[in-house]
């Protein structure tokens, strides 16, 4: 079948993953224990469709990854795309210096998470001692 889905059902399941809003008469957020955070992480080349949260993930010192509330707190969903509804800040570099180019939205706060949405960040994020590299509310995650 050619085309793809529908712009409602973008928006349904954009709200399944990031709110956990159920999808009426198809999914629902009932697991036994259901994800509370999400996990946004950085990433100094694009972790790639079959990467994980620790493909390419910033390595400067004191980075971790952060949380953002899976509720309409955490994103605000519009058509098919979602947006921070806060800034995510992660934490200052105690060392090193990098490039950030990539973010993903994920399940894990530490290890080897699944990556649920994933994106270059324009402009990127130059790390080095003392900054604290931060995602804005104009960050982005598209369903199509």
């Amino acid at each position: 079948m050619a085309g793809g889905k529908g712009s409602t059902f973008d928006n349904d399941l954009l709200k399944l993953i990031l709110n956990g809003t159920a999808i009426a008469n198809i999914a629902d957020n009932a697991a036994a224990s259901p994800l509370t955070n999400l996990y946004m992480s950085l990433h100094t080349a694009d972790p790639g469709a079959g990467g994980n949260q620790t493909t390419n993930e910033a390595t400067y010192g004191g980075y971790a990854r952060q949380p953002v509330l899976r509720t309409s707190a955490g994103f605000t969903v519009s058509g098919t795309q979602a947006t921070l509804t806060a800034a995510v800040v992660f934490p200052t570099a105690t060392s090193g210096t990098e490039t950030e180019t990539f973010t993903a939205c994920g399940t894990t706060s530490t290890g080897t998470g699944k990556i649920l949405y994933r994106g270059p960040i324009s402009p990127s994020l130059s790390v080095t001692t003392g900054v604290a590299p931060q995602l804005t509310t104009g960050t982005t995650i598209t369903e199509s």
